[in-house]
């Protein structure tokens, strides 16, 4: 079986700056925690795909843990949104992952999210996309897709900032 193949030619492009023209693009940077131990949360959080479930997306297939090369099918209110780590982050205060857009997705381009752990102790939570539409229905869409994706950008915010607090010691 061949494997399908990302649907933009920029792979690693939000790495980079700026991102690739054509596209429209998102920068968040936010903190979302402080200490080690929050930033230990966050990285888990994010890498055992946690912080999707709680944004409200189901994960159909993939890996337990974002890696690269990994695929991951996600379903969020009806949308099947099939994606590819094309990179992993994996530094003592910085970790996190990108993935690409496969056949399926509603649009096409990467979208990465990383945290970070200053050094004043603050955990940060940057998440770095570029897309622009890949059906008929997305660009019709239009305004109403780039809502659709800052609506998901601020889920992930909320839900990685709650993740990444301490659990709460038994009784």
């Amino acid at each position: 079986m061949t494997e399908p193949l990302l649907t933009y030619a920029e792979v690693g492009a939000t790495r980079k700056e700026p991102m690739p023209p054509g596209y429209t693009h998102v920068v968040r940077d936010e903190v979302i925690g402080r200490g080690r131990a929050a930033y230990e949360r966050a990285v888990d959080a994010l890498r055992g795909w946690h912080m999707h479930r709680a944004a409200g997306f189901r994960i159909v297939r993939g890996g337990e843990r974002a890696a690269e090369g990994v695929d991951i099918v996600l379903r969020f209110y009806g949308m099947t949104v099939p994606c590819r780590v094309v990179y992993v982050v994996d530094e003592p205060n910085r970790a996190g992952f990108a993935y690409g857009t496969l056949p399926g997705h509603p649009e096409r381009g990467e979208e990465a999210f990383i945290v970070v752990l200053t050094p004043d102790d603050e955990v940060r939570f940057q998440i770095r996309a570029f897309s622009r539409p890949a059906t008929l229905l997305t660009r019709l869409g239009g305004p109403i897709a780039r809502l659709g994706q800052r609506y998901a950008t601020g889920r992930y915010v909320k839900a990685l900032r709650t993740l990444t607090r301490p659990k709460p010691a038994p009784p």
